[in-house]
Formats: C-alpha cells, structure tokens, sequence
C-alpha cells in the first residue's frame, strides 16, 4: 500500500484556482508559513496558461507542502489517453491527482493504474458539489454512480476519496460505505483519507464537517483564501476551524 499524500490527520489544502502567476506566487508566499496547510491543489487554468513543470518550481521555491493536480474532471476520455495524462503528471514532479471517472469503469480502471504505475497517489471522487449534479437534483449522474465508482476504487487500491464539503449528510454516508467496501482489508480501512472542496463559498461549514468526516480528512479551501483581503489571516482562521 501506497504511503499517504498527507502526514497529518486533518489539514487545509488550498485550491490555488487563481488567474495569473503573480496572484499564484502571492497566495504562496502568504500562506506557505501557516501551519496546518498540508498541499496545494493546482488546477487546468493554470496549467494551461504556465505549464505544470514551472509551476511546480514555483511551489517548491516557497514550500515543502504536496502537490495536487486537478484536471476538473480528469478520467473521463479514452482509457489510452490515462497514460498520456499520468506521463505528464509525474514528469511533472506532481505528488497526487485528482479522478473523477464518470465515463465508466473500464475508462477508471485505467486511468487509476495508469496513474499508480507512474508513482502517482490517487484520489477518487464521485460526487460534484455544484447544483443540478445528481438525477434527483435536476442533474444527469443517478444517484447510485458514485457508490460505483468508490467501490471500484477501493479493489483499485485508493485509499483517499473526495466528497462533497457542503453537503455532511451525504459525507457520513460515504465514510460508512467506504469503511464497510474495506472491512476485509483493515490496514486499507484505517487509511481512508477524505477531501472535501466546497467549503464558504458553495455553502460548506468547516467546523461541521470536521464532526462528521471520520479521523482523517482535509478541507479544500480556494476562494475563500486566495478572495480574501487579507490572505494569510483568512488561511490561518481556515487551519483553526480543522482542528
């Protein structure tokens, strides 16, 4: 089993969705000092603008945190193109990526160990947090997809899962399923890693999920740390609410 992305058992990461490389290096060098950030979640904006090797330079010059590249919403095109995306990711010294396998699960199979081979820590959600998502919310994904899709994960060997921050409810049931996918395998369970995106700006309460997401879990933080006026302060108030 793979080692975990994250040292500490519950942490911030910031979602670095910015729109230029000056504001990235600002958000950087203003929250790389508080303790309780753990990672830096990069997103396709960036990327596409800058390129992932030199914005992984930028990271590193500022901080040891890991680093995440999210795709928004990688692991949905031909199961050939994953080997293409996990060359790039690990070239580019990434830690861990996010897979949000929709397309179905010959397409996440692949994916997901096209990945692993690459050395790549995986981390699977199955559940989006914006409105008009699931079938019973004006949405096209049935409700039973992300079930699948975490199931699958867990015989893939991913221990690290991402739900939907603002709605806890449906956290709990993720964090029971999941725990009783890996009853069989209790090393796998005690490892389960939840992250949770949507927190403030889409409705998500940090102190209430903290009581419900289990003993390991990371919040996803982006706008309203890098929006704020005063970034360092707003990092430091995000990493005091997670404990």
């Amino acid at each position: 089993m793979a080692e975990r992305l994250v040292p500490a058992d519950k942490s911030i990461i910031v979602a670095c969705d910015v729109a230029s490389i000056h504001e990235f290096d600002r958000l950087l060098q203003e929250t790389a000092p508080v303790l309780g950030i753990s990672a830096y979640k990069i997103g396709f904006e960036l990327a596409l603008q800058y390129g992932l090797p030199s914005l992984i330079q930028h990271v590193k010059f500022h901080s040891n945190a890991k680093i995440i590249y999210d795709h928004q919403k990688a692991g949905n095109d031909i199961p050939e193109i994953g080997v293409r995306f996990a060359r790039v990711c690990a070239e580019s010294k990434v830690d861990e990526v996010i897979l949000f396998p929709f397309a179905g699960p010959k397409t996440q199979e692949f994916w997901t160990k096209a990945c692993q081979d690459k050395g790549l820590k995986v981390l699977t959600g199955g559940h989006m947090t914006h409105e008009g998502f699931s079938e019973d919310d004006g949405g096209y994904i049935n409700a039973a997809a992300p079930y699948h899709i975490y199931l699958l994960a867990t015989r893939l060997g991913v221990t690290d899962f991402v739900v939907p921050g603002n709605k806890p409810e449906l956290v709990q049931l993720y964090l029971k399923y999941l725990q009783g996918c890996l009853n069989h395998d209790a090393t796998a369970k005690s490892k389960i890693t939840l992250y949770s995106p949507g927190f403030i700006k889409q409705g998500g309460e940090i102190s209430e999920m903290a009581k419900v997401a289990g003993e390991k879990w990371h919040a996803i933080v982006g706008r309203a740390i890098y929006g704020a006026k005063d970034i360092r302060a707003a990092a430091e108030l995000m990493t005091s609410q997670i404990k």
